[in-house]
This record gives structure tokens, sequence and C-alpha cells, in this order.
């Protein structure tokens, strides 16, 4: 190594335990509402290391212990067949399969460092789907004095924002009548409100997407009805709310743009952003620069169980864990084992600063 150049961070040594609870949460394919199989697994794994493990009313599995600390991530998946396999990358060998990044390889390594840390662990259902295990959860239990939940940030990243989430369901009516007349129909009143509701929030390309909200039409439906009188219009919406709003606020101001029809606003999460400052936020920055790395603080445009945690409990949190959030939900989905190692590492040592 020439002079004046820097050394490069040293991966730490294979970690058996976790890459082999990840290969099998792997090859348990668990998309939303089939969380079983992989529950089952991580009933194993902890029952071998004589923890107590129950499985609650909606599928979470709890595995209860000391409470300075709660880790947590999601057992559940997107649908996607991967084959699950290992590869030798740039990277090191990888393992490849639906779940690898997102999220089993926080569920492997957070499993992992509850048994080694002896702190409580809960690995919740339908995070893709609707949340019901994280809000279970919190309907269920007291808060913890600070929490970990279990997403890709990347090993040297620390998630602490979230935008939140409103969606709802655009309905309309219309007489049916010739396509020639002028007037419009429920297909058009739909297509016009959404477009009053973009032009809102129009895109400003020199302020950061966290800090602004994204409309976007997540499925639509249209066309005559069944009995020919009428033209019917849905239209299946998602606006991503930043933490300067709130989503009454952002409900407020899609409606206003309501001329004929009417939105069901089903789903409501509130925005999210915890502070660097916690001592929490700071044991993951000092257990990430021991293991040689400087770490990134994020904050993510999506939504996550976060939301739900951080809506109900006031406790320091932050959302952690091994992967490329790009490779969400992707067909190349897949995790480096070295990158897992020193996720599990990381949290091992932030866990013990916490509890010290």
């Amino acid at each position: 190594m020439s002079t004046g150049e820097a050394a490069q961070p040293a991966d730490p040594e294979p970690d058996t335990e976790v890459r082999q609870l990840l290969e099998r949460l792997v090859s348990e394919p668990s998309p939303s509402g089939e969380e079983t199989g992989v529950a089952s697994t991580l009933a194993e794994f902890f029952a071998a290391h004589d923890r107590e493990v129950s499985v609650d009313d909606v599928g979470n599995l709890r595995a209860p212990a000391y409470e300075i600390v709660l880790l947590t991530s999601h057992m559940d998946t997107v649908e996607g067949d991967i084959e699950v396999r290992v590869t030798e990358e740039s990277a090191g060998p990888t393992l490849w399969g639906r779940g690898a990044v997102d999220a089993k390889g926080s569920l492997a390594a957070l499993a992992v460092t509850a048994v080694r840390t002896g702190v409580s662990f809960v690995g919740v259902v339908a995070e893709e789907l609707d949340s019901r295990g994280a809000r279970h959860l919190v309907e269920t239990r007291a808060p913890p004095a600070a929490l970990i939940n279990g997403e890709p940030s990347g090993a040297d990243g620390i998630t602490l924002g979230y935008r939140g989430m409103l969606a709802g369901t655009y309905v309309a009516t219309s007489e049916s009548g010739h396509s020639s007349r002028p007037g419009n129909n429920a297909i058009q009143d739909a297509i016009a409100w959404w477009a009053a509701v973009e032009d809102e929030f129009e895109q400003d390309p020199y302020e950061p997407i966290f800090e602004q909200v994204t409309a976007k039409p997540v499925g639509i439906d249209g066309g005559q009805t069944d009995d020919g009188l009428s033209v019917e219009a849905t239209m299946q919406v998602q606006l991503r709310v930043p933490p300067a709003y709130s989503c009454a606020e952002i409900r407020a101001i899609a409606d206003g743009h309501l001329e004929t029809g009417h939105v069901n606003w089903y789903d409501s999460v509130r925005p999210t952003m915890g502070s660097p400052r916690t001592a929490l936020a700071g044991a993951f920055r000092a257990a990430i620069r021991a293991q040689g790395h400087e770490p990134r603080l994020l904050r993510k445009t999506g939504t996550a169980d976060m939301n739900i945690f951080a809506g109900s409990w006031d406790c320091p949190m932050v959302t952690y864990g091994p992967g490329d959030s790009a490779l969400d939900h992707a067909p190349d989905e897949r995790l480096p084992f070295a990158e897992l190692d020193l996720a599990t590492a990381v949290l091992e040592q932030a866990v013990e600063r916490v509890q010290s």
C-alpha cells in the first residue's frame, strides 16, 4: 500500500450461525399471510438456545427476555419465486432468494443478536400487506425502553426516518350515454380529480424526495355497468407523506379537489423522523466505526413498521439491517454473506453498548 492510501476495513470472521439461519429462513417461502414456516424455524432456533417462545393471536413469533431493548423485524415477503442458491460474486459468497434482503437478512441478524445478548425479539407478520403484526404488537404490550427495527439499510447505514402513507379508493358513477356527448363520464371524473391532486403535489427537483409528497395511482378500473345504465370508475391511490405534513392535512388537500365522486380513505400511517442524538443512535454509530466503517444516517422515502411503532411508542428507535434496499422486491434479490456477518457484529456491539 502506498503512503497516503487509506486502509480498507477488514471483514469480520465468517459467522456460520447467522449464515445458516438465513439460508433456512430464505428457503421457507413466506408471502404475506403465509409466515408459519418462518415462525417455526425461528421458534426452533430460540428453543435450541433455551429461550421461551410463543406465537400470538395474529401469528407474531415472540421471544421475550431482557427489556432494555426490543429487536423486531418482519417474517413476510412479497410474492416472487427466486431460486435459493449461493454464488461466488465480487463481494464473496452471496445468498440469492426472495426475502434475502427484505427482510430476512435483518430477521436472522436480529434473532442471533437476541440470543447472544439476551434481549427480547419479535418476528412480525404482514409488514408487506397491512402491518397487522406491528399494529397488534403495539396494542398488546408495553413500550420497550428502546427499539431496533430490522429493514435493509446497509451494514453501515442507520435509518432514522420514513415518510407516512395515506391510501384510499376514489369511486364515481355517471349516467351512461353515447361517447360523442361532451360531458364527463365517471372515468373522466376520476382522471380529472387525480390530475388535480398530482398538480397540487408537483415534484420539486431541488428539494429532497423525503421532504415532498409523492402521489401515485396504484390501480384503476372503469366502464359501463352490467345493466348498461351507468358508467362507474374506481381508482386506488397512495400518497407518501413527509414529516412536515400530517396525513389529515394531505387528505384535506386531496378532498378539496373533489368535484364529483368520493374517496374512501382506508389507511393512514403517520410519518416519523427520529433524533440522531439518542443513546441508541450513538451506540450504532460507535459500533459501525468499531468495525472500521463510517456510519451513514438515512431517511427512507417509503413506509415501514417503524412508522407504526413510532406512532404508539415514545422511545428511542432506529431501523437497521444488512442489504441494498434497491434490491427490495427485485427479481435479483441477494445478500453477500460478508455484509450479513458485518451487520450482526454491529448489532451485537450496539446492543451491548445500550446495555452497559
